[in-house]
């Protein structure tokens, strides 16, 4: 059963306990609120403010495991906090670990402030659940994908539209890294897994993966500098950064081009679009 009190209490307490900076929004000059406003969270959840705000005056329908999920990371709640949103909703929290895709609040307000840098975070998997408007500008929306094919490494061998953004010199060692690691993740997570089943319906589709599969390569890394081809500005060079939260198995990745270097230039040049490209 729903704990509408609670739920709304709950609610108001962590709004107003986060600051505009706190999840990468301007303060402005004559802010009287405390804390966040509603508006401001329903815009962070992707909802609207009438129902976000219904929720906090105990009204409206039991929210969904979706929409409690959205609200989860629109205000950063830490996975003790996101369970007990889950709860007085309730509904059973989500799973914990690999097979989350709750982002900690940390990493949130790294990514946050990485608004001019091409950014993203994935899974083990290569499955992106968030980019800043850069690294949308850099790759595309990688976020809109659905199924199998949220995994960049399932993309690569099953759509040879996928290869388009990296350099042709580069695929071999790419598609052999790809199958390094999603041997990796199916020993790690076991037969039966996600990653088991994802690998599976790959190998039925791709015979260069069941070559490379055959031949058990692990451990093979991807260089630190990605050649990619953007079809707006051509080459890039980009050194590739990576941070992990060991508590998710998430990736953030950090995209960045020596400064002074023509990917320097062109990398700034995409940084003018990208809000153009991140509403198209």
């Amino acid at each position: 059963m729903i704990d509408r009190a609670g739920l709304a209490e709950f609610l108001r307490t962590r709004r107003e306990a986060l600051q505009p900076e706190d999840v990468g929004l301007p303060r402005g000059r004559r802010r009287r609120t405390a804390g966040l406003r509603r508006e401001e969270v329903a815009a962070l959840c992707t909802m609207s403010t009438d129902y976000y705000a219904r929720l906090e005056r105990e009204r409206g329908p039991r929210p969904s495991e979706q929409m409690l999920a959205a609200i989860a990371q629109g205000l950063h709640l830490t996975l003790d906090e996101r369970d007990h949103l889950f709860r007085l909703a309730g509904h059973q929290p989500p799973p914990r670990g690999a097979l989350s895709e709750h982002l900690s609040p940390g990493l949130l307000r790294i990514l946050d402030r990485l608004g001019d840098t091409a950014a993203e975070v994935v899974t083990e998997l290569g499955e992106t659940l968030r980019q800043t408007p850069l690294g949308v500008a850099l790759t595309g929306d990688a976020t809109a994908w659905t199924g199998p094919s949220r995994s960049i490494g399932y993309r690569w061998f099953t759509d040879p539209a996928s290869r388009r953004l990296y350099h042709p010199d580069d695929h071999a060692h790419l598609s052999r890294v790809y199958a390094s690691s999603l041997r990796r993740v199916v020993t790690l997570r076991g037969p039966g897994s996600r990653a088991a089943r994802l690998a599976d319906d790959a190998l039925a589709r791709s015979e260069e993966l069941r070559a490379l599969w055959e031949a058990h390569e692990v451990g093979v890394r991807v260089d630190h500098v990605k050649r990619f081809v953007h079809p707006e500005v051509g080459d890039l060079e980009l050194h590739c950064q990576t941070l992990l939260d060991p508590q998710q198995s998430h990736l953030l990745l950090v995209y960045t081009a020596v400064p002074g270097t023509e990917s320097h230039e062109k990398l700034q040049l995409l940084a003018m679009v990208a809000p153009r490209t991140v509403a198209t």
